[in-house]
C-alpha cells in the first residue's frame, strides 16, 4: 500500500510469542500490498535518560529471552556472577524465594538448591498436606499461593529434617517427588512450609562478605512478618543470616537483620575492602563493619557532603579506594581525601552529566593507574568514548580518547580485559599494535609537555641540539624510531612558531634479537628554533614500535631579548 518498511522501529506491543506490532509514521495509500522484510533485532538498551533504580536488573534488561530473566509465575529475578560460576550455574533470587543455582539451562524444572540443608527453615506460610502413595512422593492440596516460593519443606513423624520438595511450582492438588527418601509409615498428615519467602524482592546491589559469610542487599524492602512484599526503601541495608543465604528473617537465634541509613536520599553503591564495607549514598560515605551479635553490623559516617558519579565509579587498589565525584576525585585510605587534579576543569566540563551513570572505574596495576571511562559532551550516540587516568605512584594525571563499555583486571587474567562496542573482549597492555579491528593498525602513542620557560623567559633562547634518552624495549620491528618535536613560543598566549621534528632511530633489530642489550640509538639530533618558552613532544605511529622516555637534554644558548 505504498509503505516501505526500512530503518529502526520500536516494538510498540507484543501480541503473542511470535507476533508483535511496530508503527510506521507514513500512511498507507491502500489496504493491500506485501513483500519480504528482513529484520535484525537489537538488545534492549534501557532508558534514554536514567533514573534511580533502572539499568541492569531492572526495566527491559530483566525481561525477555536474554538470560530468561522473566518467566510467568516466577516474577522478577536477579542474576549474579563470580569468577567461579561465570557462564554457568547462574545464581538467581526470584521474588519471594531463596538464592539458588540453575542446575543447567533447560528451564525452571531443573532448579537445584545451592544450600546444604533446609532443616531450620522458618515457616512463612503453612498448611496441611496429605502424605500418601509411597515413601518418595507426596500429594499436596493447598490454599496458599505457593508459586512465589520455590521450595516446600516437609516436617512430621518419620520425615528426615530438611526434606523438601524440589520440583516445579505447586498449584492445587499436585503429586511431586521428595528429594530425600523417607522411612516408616507411608501415609499420614504432615505440615509443610515455604522457605525463603522474605528474601528481598528488590535491591540496588547485592554483594557478599566473604570472610563473615553474609549476603547483603543495599537498597531493599524491609522485613514485615505479615507482608513479604513491603515497600522498597532506597536507604535500607538488609543481610542474611551468617552462612545461611536463604534465611532473611531476623530472630534471636540467627544474625539476619537490617539497618536504615540516614544521610542521603538513596544508596549509590557498595564495595567490600579488607577490613570493612564502604557504602556510598548520594551525599555520604559510610563504613560498615562486622561487630557480631546482637547488632551484627555497625555503621559509621566517614564523610558527609560528598558526591559520587555512578554506582561503578569506585575501585579499590592496595586497600586504597578511589572514586569520581560530581565535580572532583576522592580517595579513602583510612580517611577521606580530595585528590588534587590538574585536569579537573577539563574533565568535568567535558563529561555529559546526563549520562553520569555510565561512568566506570578500572585498574591497570602494572602501571600503577586508576582509569575512569566517561561519556563526553561530543560523544555520538552517548557512548563511553573518553578516559582520565590517575597514576597513584607518580601522582600525575593524563587523559585520552577510547571507546570501551567495561573493564576488568583480576589476578586470573594476565592483562586487563576491556569490552568494546563491537561486542569484543580486548586485551590491553599486550603487544605494541592495535588488533581490535580486522586489520592490524599502529598505535598513535605520544607524550607532550606543557609550556616551559627558556631560563626565566626574559631572553630568547636558540635550541640547536637534543640529546635523546629513550629505549625501544618491547618493539617487534627492525630499527624502530620515534619523533621528538620542540615547539617554540615568542610569548605566552602567542601561537607556536615553526617546530622542529627530528627523528631518533634505534640501531637494533628487534625482530631477531631474542634479548635486550644496551640501547643504541641516535646520540644527538639537531634543531633550529628560537623562543622564550617551548613545549616538548615525543611520539610514534608505526607498526611494531614500543618505547620509553628517560631524561632527554636540550642544548640552548641565549639569543637576544626581543
Amino acid at each position: 500500500g505504498g509503505v516501505t518498511i526500512a530503518g529502526d522501529y520500536a516494538v510498540t506491543s507484543v501480541v503473542s510469542g511470535t507476533t508483535y506490532t511496530i508503527t510506521i509514521t507514513s500512511p498507507a495509500t491502500s489496504a493491500t500490498g506485501g513483500g519480504t522484510v528482513t529484520a535484525q533485532y537489537e538488545y534492549p538498551t534501557g532508558l534514554n535518560v536514567y533514573s534511580i533504580g533502572t539499568g541492569w536488573g531492572a526495566g527491559p534488561w530483566s525481561r525477555g529471552t536474554w538470560g530468561s530473566g522473566y518467566s510467568s509465575g516466577i516474577g522478577q529475578q536477579l542474576r549474579l556472577w563470580s569468577n567461579d560460576n561465570y557462564g554457568a550455574d547462574l545464581v538467581i533470587a526470584p521474588r519471594g524465594g531463596p538464592i539458588f543455582y540453575w542446575a543447567d539451562s533447560t528451564g525452571v524444572g531443573t532448579r537445584a538448591q545451592y544450600l546444604s540443608s533446609l532443616a531450620n527453615a522458618t515457616t512463612a506460610a503453612s498448611d496441611n498436606a496429605t502424605f500418601s502413595g509411597s515413601a518418595t512422593s507426596i500429594t499436596v492440596s493447598s490454599a496458599v499461593a505457593p508459586n512465589l516460593y520455590p521450595y516446600m519443606v516437609i516436617t512430621g513423624t518419620n520425615i528426615p529434617a530438611g526434606t523438601k520438595i524440589a520440583s516445579s511450582y505447586i498449584t492445587g492438588a499436585t503429586t511431586v517427588p521428595i528429594t530425600t527418601t523417607t522411612t516408616g509409615a507411608s501415609s499420614g498428615t504432615y505440615t509443610f512450609s515455604y522457605a525463603g519467602s522474605f528474601v528481598p524482592s528488590a535491591t540496588y546491589q547485592v554483594i557478599t562478605s566473604a570472610i563473615q559469610e553474609f549476603v547483603i542487599a543495599f537498597g531493599s524492602n524491609s522485613y514485615n512478618p505479615n507482608n513479604a512484599a513491603t515497600a522498597f526503601n532506597p536507604l535500607l541495608v538488609r543481610w542474611s543470616d551468617q552462612a545461611n543465604a536463604y534465611q532473611w528473617i531476623p530472630e534471636l537465634t540467627n544474625q539476619s537483620g537490617e539497618y536504615l541509613l540516614t544521610n542521603g536520599s538513596y544508596i549509590m553503591g557498595a564495595r567490600s575492602t579488607r577490613q570493612e564495607i564502604l557504602v556510598w549514598t548520594d551525599s555520604c560515605l559510610y563504613s560498615m563493619q562486622y561487630i557480631g551479635a546482637p547488632y551484627v553490623w555497625g555503621f559509621q559516617v566517614l564523610m558527609d557532603n560528598i558526591s559520587i558519579m555512578s554506582p561503578n565509579s569506585m575501585i579499590t587498589i592496595n586497600n586504597v579506594t578511589y572514586w569520581m565525584g560530581r565535580d572532583r576525585f576522592y580517595m579513602y585510605s583510612g580517611r577521606v581525601e580530595v585528590l588534587p587534579c590538574a585536569l579537573r576543569q577539563y574533565i568535568f566540563d567535558d563529561i555529559n552529566q546526563d549520562q553520569a551513570y555510565q561512568v566506570f572505574a578500572g585498574a591497570n596495576e602494572a602501571f600503577n593507574e586508576v582509569w575512569w571511562y566517561y561519556v563526553s559532551q561530543s560523544s555520538r550516540n552517548t557512548i563511553v568514548d573518553k578516559y582520565v587516568i590517575y597514576n597513584y605512584l607518580d601522582r600525575v594525571w593524563y587523559y585520552g580518547t577510547m571507546a570501551r563499555s567495561a573493564w576488568m583486571q583480576t589476578g586470573t587474567q594476565p592483562y586487563p580485559v576491556a569490552a568494546d562496542y563491537n561486542g569484543r573482549l580486548l586485551y590491553h597492555e599486550n603487544g605494541c599494535d592495535d588488533l581490535s579491528t580486522s586489520a592490524t593498525l599502529p598505535i598513535d602513542a605520544y607524550v607532550q609537555s606543557s609550556d616551559f620557560d627558556i631560563g626565566d623567559g626574559h631572553n630568547f633562547g636558540f635550541v640547536w641540539r637534543i640529546l635523546p634518552d629513550v629505549n625501544f624495549n618491547g618493539s617487534t620491528t627492525n630499527q624502530p624510531s620515534v619523533t621528538m618535536t620542540v615547539k617554540p613560543r615568542q610569548n605566552s598566549g602567542t601561537p607556536y612558531g615553526t617546530a622542529d621534528n627530528p627523528q631518533v632511530q634505534s640501531a637494533q633489530n628487534y625482530t631477531t634479537v631474542p634479548e635486550y642489550t644496551i640501547q643504541q640509538f641516535d646520540g644527538q639530533v639537531y634543531t633550529r628554533l628560537r623562543g622564550r618558552q617551548m613545549s616538548f613532544r615525543i611520539e610514534s605511529n608505526t607498526l611494531g614500535v614500543a618505547w620509553q622516555l628517560g631524561t632527554p637534554r636540550i642544548d640552548i644558548r641565549p639569543d637576544g631579548r626581543r
